[in-house]
């Protein structure tokens, strides 16, 4: 299993660039952030700073959109920081979330991710694509090469990661609901023909190694919440039985809102709603032992990578315990 640390990207981006580095040197093999470039800074002015700050870390957003930059500018971005770097990067993109209602826009369709990913890969990889309706290429692109991880949580995205996707994002460690994305993604490649072992499997979820199970349920309440906005959206369209898992859906419905301005981050009010159990089940907590007993379950599951989310009041504390006890006994 490979290991990753996902941050934010608040000022000053010194410390985003130090914070990727120093993860590296405790056995991190990715490092990646969020993009929503109104409530944090632009990702890939920083990315090429992380690169050069590193030696073999691949770097990439948790996740980006199909609608906040052309596609044509997302491939070139991708494809420049690679020709710099050495095919480091990785494109983790969904539907948008945080990046699209923040500035009063709905996260983009299927049917336009769908898209947008193929056309970003084709460019970014350095072949002819029609985009808008144009044949287009990048033609200073050599030997490029950028693999696209799909965040996904219901039946139709899961679908489109094992026919189309180079790799799954599962934004929970829960295992139940690990076993039935990862099963319906195979299920999904092996029928469009696809290899599903090629497909990357990664969770990402928050982790706080410590003891004081309270204090660090309440600084990755903030996750719950996140994940809620989501499964939201599965509920309008697929109902709160059925084609979604009950472990999915059945903890929203004391949701009231949501406020953006506390997005990921700990004592957001608005995931008062998140119950202990759901924070135990979709996080890490707990010892070392725990964290490590979690990740051997996921492993088996077929969990190849493990995305760590580092916003809480230890961050340092529990990257260090990762490179030290986790990451070699996992």
């Amino acid at each position: 299993m490979d290991f990753g640390v996902v941050l934010q990207t608040d000022p000053p981006a010194r410390d985003v660039v130090e914070g990727l580095r120093a993860a590296e040197d405790c056995g991190f093999r990715y490092g990646w952030t969020f993009d929503s470039c109104v409530l944090w800074q632009e990702p890939f002015v920083i990315y090429s700073q992380v690169l050069s700050a590193t030696r073999d870390l691949v770097i990439g957003p948790m996740v980006t959109n199909p609608s906040t930059r052309d596609w044509s500018v997302t491939a070139s971005l991708f494809a420049t920081l690679n020709d710099m770097f050495g095919n480091r990067t990785v494109c983790g993109i969904g539907r948008g979330d945080s990046a699209r209602r923040v500035i009063g826009q709905k996260p983009a369709t299927l049917a336009t991710l769908g898209d947008a990913m193929h056309v970003i890969k084709e460019l970014a990889e350095g072949r002819e694509v029609e985009h808008h309706g144009t044949p287009v290429q990048i033609p200073w692109v050599r030997n490029g090469k950028l693999e696209m991880w799909m965040a996904a949580y219901g039946p139709r995205a899961l679908k489109m990661v094992g026919e189309q996707a180079d790799g799954f994002i599962l934004q929970t460690a829960d295992p139940d609901i690990a076993r039935w994305t990862i099963g319906s993604v195979r299920e999904a490649a092996a029928a469009a023909g696809r290899d599903p072992a090629a497909i990357t499997m990664c969770v990402a979820a928050p982790a706080y190694v410590g003891t004081d199970l309270p204090h660090q349920r309440d600084q990755l309440r903030w996750f719950g919440g996140m994940v809620g906005n989501h499964v939201a959206d599965l509920v309008a369209r697929y109902g709160d039985s059925g084609a979604v898992p009950k472990a999915l859906t059945d903890y929203i419905k004391d949701r009231e809102g949501y406020d953006y301005a506390h997005h990921g981050k700990a004592g957001n009010r608005s995931t008062d709603f998140v119950p202990d159990a759901i924070v135990d089940r979709f996080c890490l907590v707990g010892p070392e032992s725990a964290h490590i007993e979690r990740l051997q379950e996921l492993k088996e599951i077929g969990v190849d990578n493990f995305a760590l989310y580092l916003m809480h009041d230890e961050k340092d504390k529990t990257r260090d315990a990762y490179g030290s006890a986790v990451i070699p006994a996992v």
